[in-house]
């Protein structure tokens, strides 16, 4: 018996590091999968990949109509929806005083834009079924803020009220909000960072280490899973101690 036997999770930005694990970690706990990414040959190539059914669908988050064309095949093909991920994201680094006002607009509306969409699209299913978890990505750079990030970092802030805001929302409907904040993971997007930046921020983790996406695929199992069922609007770091 897997944690997630029976259920439907709805994943966006899904076709690569954080998202993909938490494909494969859903998948490995018998959850039927639906991977939503920009890039749909990605996208497709995790869904095929998965042990359980699963459907790679290419969409832009920023897009309504695309998203809920997406969930709704999400529930026509898999046979529902339990579970919904906001996770898409992109950077866009700029001092402040270098930032374009087209750098802070890309990262507001794929990040806090997006998670809005799809948690407005997805809604009406969760609700509909008086159950149902959504996961909002932030990350430890939306408590601490990071000079450079001043988009990023804004986001990853706006995705926490955006899912205390839902969980009081949804409360009495039984659908749960609750986000994660990731701290130093060794993914695609951070291997791209300067030596010395990187080795600058690991020297801030206390367990001396980055952490891997599966290590926050599994958090984000937990609350996926019935074994957070009276957790809503909390805010869970995968940091390795980095902010106490």
């Amino acid at each position: 018996m897997g944690l997630l036997d029976g259920k439907i999770a709805f994943i966006t930005g899904g076709g690569q590091g954080l998202g993909e694990a938490m494909a494969r970690r859903f998948a490995a706990e018998g959850a039927k999968v639906a991977v939503l990414d920009l890039n749909g040959d990605r996208a497709r190539k995790v869904a095929d990949d998965l042990p359980t059914a699963g459907i790679g669908v290419e969409a832009d988050v920023r897009d309504l109509e695309a998203v809920e064309a997406a969930i709704r095949r999400c529930v026509e093909e898999l046979g529902g929806l339990d579970i919904v991920v906001n996770n898409a994201g992109i950077t866009r680094d700029a001092t402040i005083r270098r930032m374009t006002l087209e750098q802070w607009n890309e990262v507001v509306s794929v990040h806090l834009t997006g998670a809005f969409i799809t948690t407005k699209a997805a809604a009406p299913y969760l609700r509909a079924q008086k159950s149902g978890s959504i996961i909002n990505i932030s990350s430890l750079s939306g408590k601490v803020g990071n000079i450079g990030q001043a988009n990023y970092s804004s986001v990853k802030a706006g995705l926490v009220a955006l899912a205390k805001v839902a969980a009081k929302e949804f409360a009495r409907d039984g659908v749960r909000v609750n986000a994660i904040q990731p701290g130093l993971i060794r993914t695609a997007m951070t291997e791209a960072l300067r030596e010395d930046i990187w080795q600058q921020k690991l020297n801030e983790v206390p367990m001396g280490r980055a952490g891997t996406p599966e290590e926050v695929a599994n958090v984000a199992l937990f609350l996926a899973s019935d074994l957070s069922s009276y957790m809503t609007g909390n805010v869970l770091e995968v940091a390795g101690g980095r902010h106490m």
